[in-house]
């Protein structure tokens, strides 16, 4: 199978978590899309979504799924999104699609976090992949050297910008053994608005697609 069949098959098989009459949060990227267009098939029977990206919630206006605004909601049964890595605890690196603040915010509503990835994404220590942080344009610089004091290497997302219009740095060289600990220094940095470190908002189940079907890992 593709890599593109492995998210579709575990796209289809995240519908199976979301209550019926329910709001559903929706996470960002090409995982998600195919969440997304397999939801739409049951759109009759959910309240309507939360999205954290702006593309996601064209999408689903796009299948005439009702979108709502994160404020208007206190809480969320659910929450479905991809991961660009995952360790054996739940705990993330995302931020790839450029939505980890919006991402972590739906997250923060969510009783359970549902995450849908292909199995090439578990791995057992994060950081393989370049971690993403949000910044304010003013601390590139700043952040870039605390990094750099921690043995990453920082480098500015050229072209690109957050739903939020913020730059992003991407971080290279770090072995994330402690993803909490990581998560909590990281976000206390003057002018980081958020890493893309997922331990205090770690998945609760995670459907992995492999050749053999949907692997169910719960946390």
């Amino acid at each position: 199978m593709t890599q593109d069949q492995l998210k579709a098959l575990v796209g289809r098989a995240a519908v199976d978590f979301v209550p019926a009459g329910a709001i559903v949060g929706v996470g960002t990227g090409s995982t998600v899309n195919h969440f997304i267009d397999a939801l739409a098939q049951h759109r009759d029977r959910i309240a309507g979504a939360v999205s954290s990206s702006d593309a996601s919630s064209a999408r689903l206006r796009a299948h005439g799924i009702t979108v709502l605004e994160a404020g208007a909601v206190e809480r969320l049964p659910v929450y479905v999104d991809g991961a660009d890595e995952i360790d054996h605890r739940g705990c993330m690196i995302k931020g790839g699609g450029a939505a980890l603040t919006r991402e972590k915010i739906v997250a923060d509503l969510a009783e359970r976090f549902v995450c849908i990835a292909d199995e090439s994404k578990l791995v057992q220590v994060l950081g393989r992949y370049p971690l993403p942080v949000e910044v304010i344009p003013m601390a590139v610089a700043q952040v870039t050297r605390r990094f750099a004091a921690l043995g990453g290497t920082a480098t500015l997302r050229e072209g690109v910008r957050t739903d939020n219009g913020q730059p992003l740095l991407d971080v290279r060289g770090l072995a994330i053994t402690d993803p909490l600990a990581m998560e909590t220094e990281v976000n206390q940095w003057p002018g980081v608005v958020t890493v893309g470190i997922f331990a205090r908002h770690r998945a609760s189940v995670c459907l992995l697609g492999t050749p053999q079907g949907v692997r169910r890992l719960d946390f």
